[in-house]
């Protein structure tokens, strides 16, 4: 008799609770798959557009956006929602855009911060630059799967596949917000209304874009900061070419010393040579490749750290290595002298597995 009072009172809890829960339709809601926000011309504005998809039977979703102008996220939000049939709704958003004048000029970080804030907005979310406006590359049309996923997966893809080192919103929160770090996202480009290529990644100092750089560096950045699990790189040597594939890497930090600080970074990196432009592929030949390989890492890699202390900024993170490694660490010294002081040396070890096609 207990156990059927108790199954009765579950039931009638569960009429009771349902009724206090604010229903929404799928079918009457917009839900925001992207947000895009752009510089504008009036003071204290900025633009915005927001994609959602329009699913109709056996078609493709309908990529359709919504513009306007406001003082942060959430006016945006409200003068878009003058402009939309339905109630506008963040759940499943996958991506937020910021166009390269804004992030420039105004800074990205006040409309970064309040998505961490958003209940329906997911710490994963992705974070791109835009080169050019978001308007307009949200406003192509991008395979079948609508415009978000389309991103989305073009981002997942660079990051599991290619040179891409991980990034999300929780991500670039962590760079912003550490001490002894700062932030990156990847940069975005629009060839055609049809077409979107990934073309640099964007690094940021208080909220602004100071440095970006290309595709053809992007590979040793990810050795910095990341690592490989599958990835490519081509290696020239006495005219000839050698695609390795199936890169693998790691990478670990080493503090030498203090005075001033001396940071050895060991990256290990090993792969398989699937293509060779020339006649013969010896061990001797092998040996050599896994050397120019070894300086070419070295090079590129102080290249980058060279670069990123000049615009002071530290998306490697070695002011953040510091600190777990001294007690006595201080930021304010770090970011007045001790960064331009540090002293970094690249050890690459580099290990070719097996060769495959030689052309």
């Amino acid at each position: 008799m207990t156990a059927i009072v108790r199954s009765i009172v579950i039931i009638l809890l569960g009429v009771f609770l349902s009724g206090c829960v604010q229903k929404e339709i799928l079918d009457d809601i917009n839900l925001i798959e992207c947000i895009g926000f752009d510089h504008s011309d009036e003071e204290d504005k900025i633009n915005g557009t927001i994609l959602f998809s329009i699913y109709q039977p056996d078609q493709p979703p309908k990529n359709t956006t919504i513009n306007a102008k406001g003082r942060m996220k959430k006016t945006v939000l409200q003068d878009m929602q003058l402009h939309s049939t339905n109630p506008i709704v963040t759940g499943s958003m996958e991506l937020v855009l910021f166009g390269k004048e804004l992030a420039t000029k105004n800074g990205v970080l006040d409309l970064v911060d309040p998505f961490q804030r958003d209940p329906g907005v997911g710490s994963g979310l992705n974070v791109a630059l835009v080169d050019g406006e978001a308007k307009d590359l949200l406003e192509g049309e991008y395979g079948i799967k609508g415009n978000a996923t389309f991103i989305s997966d073009l981002i997942k893809n660079n990051i599991e596949n290619e040179d891409l080192p991980k990034t999300n919103l929780q991500l670039f929160l962590k760079g912003f917000y550490s001490e002894g770090q700062t932030p990156f996202l990847p940069q975005l480009k629009q060839l055609s209304k049809d077409s979107i290529e990934l073309n640099g990644i964007a690094f940021f100092r208080n909220g602004k874009i100071v440095e970006t750089i290309l595709p053809e560096q992007m590979f040793f950045f990810k050795l910095l900061v990341d690592k490989y699990s599958n990835g490519l790189h081509r290696v020239k040597i006495d005219g000839d070419e050698a695609a390795i594939r199936s890169i693998r890497s790691v990478h670990k930090f080493k503090l030498e010393s203090r005075s001033p600080f001396e940071i050895t970074v060991d990256i290990r990196v090993n792969g398989i040579i699937n293509e060779f432009s020339g006649n013969r592929l010896t061990p001797k030949k092998i040996a050599e490749l896994e050397q120019r390989f070894e300086d070419e890492i070295t090079k590129e890699c102080l290249k980058l750290i060279s670069i990123f202390k000049d615009k002071e900024i530290d998306p490697i993170g070695f002011g953040h290595f510091v600190k777990t490694q001294d007690r006595n660490f201080d930021i304010d010294k770090w970011n007045e002298a001790q960064y331009q002081e540090l002293i970094v040396k690249i050890h690459p070890k580099v290990k070719i597995t097996e060769a495959g096609v030689i052309e």
